[in-house]
């Protein structure tokens, strides 16, 4: 534990490294960040979409911002959105959207974040593209739900990111129940105290499997966001048992984790989606999935190798 925690903040505190930033705008993709990153551009993004629409594979497209500080910051990230939803619509593409709050200016103010949010899911409507809302660290969460809530009262192609490994989200989920609301459950990657994480992983597993139960059964949609073979498996015994339909939920995995089984599971019939980023900001959520999974270093360096 005592070295994963240290990984942890070795690649935390990269991925936040301004040196390493600058020089991976510079460089680009060449640093080994393509094995998980849909590119930089959005013809690069397409390209990987397809690729997984070809095998029966969906895709959410994160479109990157890691660093919005202003509104001229945040406009340009609504651009940036804009376009990944005009790329599903001119590409035919079987994809939906996914988006942290932060990077349409929760951070400015919250009447930033809502009507940026306004701006992205109207225009997102008129394609029929959905788009599911990020959890980030606890001490956003609030804020983000209460966000969600308001964009809820208008808005039907909005979902929500809730994390596992926090004790507060069983909660979360009976407040959001008035929406009907479709969630992605994760098991949550971000290390918080113990007053508000559970920190056990057989513990967080179990709370996992209590939340999406109870979430399909109440006949809400579900991203069931996993790479772990026994909550796949928990799932489809559960649909089976309870006669569930596969149109009520997804299974979801990153991009560059697991590649086989997102394949088998697309072949079995399931609905399988991709969590497919993009963007210039590419280092910095690089650094972050190797910061929460240390076996991503290995599924780099091999990544690296065969190139």
């Amino acid at each position: 534990m005592i070295i994963v925690t240290a990984l942890n903040q070795f690649f935390t505190t990269l991925a936040y490294n301004q040196l390493f930033i600058d020089i991976s705008r510079k460089v680009g993709m060449d640093l080994g960040g393509s094995h998980f990153v849909g590119g930089e551009k959005t013809a690069d993004m397409v390209k990987q979409v397809k690729k997984l629409n070809s095998n029966g594979i969906g895709a959410t497209i994160d479109c990157l911002g890691e660093f919005v500080k202003t509104e001229e910051d945040t406009r340009k990230y609504v651009d940036n959105c804009f376009k990944a939803i005009h790329a599903i619509r001119d590409e035919q593409l079987n994809a939906q959207i996914s988006l942290k709050l932060f990077s349409v200016g929760l951070e400015v103010s919250k009447d930033t974040a809502v009507g940026n949010m306004n701006e992205i899911l109207t225009e997102a409507k008129k394609y029929d593209v959905f788009v599911t809302i990020n959890m980030e660290e606890y001490k956003n969460c609030e804020d983000i739900i209460s966000v969600f809530e308001t964009l809820k009262e208008k808005h039907d192609n909005v979902g929500i990111a809730l994390q596992a490994n926090l004790f507060r989200t069983e909660t979360d989920v009976e407040r959001l129940d008035r929406f009907s609301p479709a969630i992605r459950f994760v098991k949550g990657a971000y290390i918080e105290s113990r007053d508000v994480d559970i920190n056990n992983k057989s513990y967080v597993d179990e709370n996992y499997k209590k939340l999406v139960k109870k979430h399909l059964l109440k006949g809400n949609y579900t991203q069931v966001a996993t790479h772990d073979n026994d909550m796949i498996d928990f799932v489809k015994d559960l649909v089976k048992e309870h006669d569930i339909p596969k149109d009520q939920f997804e299974f979801q995995m990153l991009q560059g984790m697991r590649e086989e089984k997102q394949k088998e599971l697309a072949e079995e019939g399931w609905n399988m989606v991709v969590y497919v980023p993009f963007g210039k900001d590419w280092y910095t959520y690089f650094m972050k999935r190797l910061a929460e999974r240390p076996a991503n270093i290995g599924f780099t360096l091999m990544s690296m190798a065969r190139r």
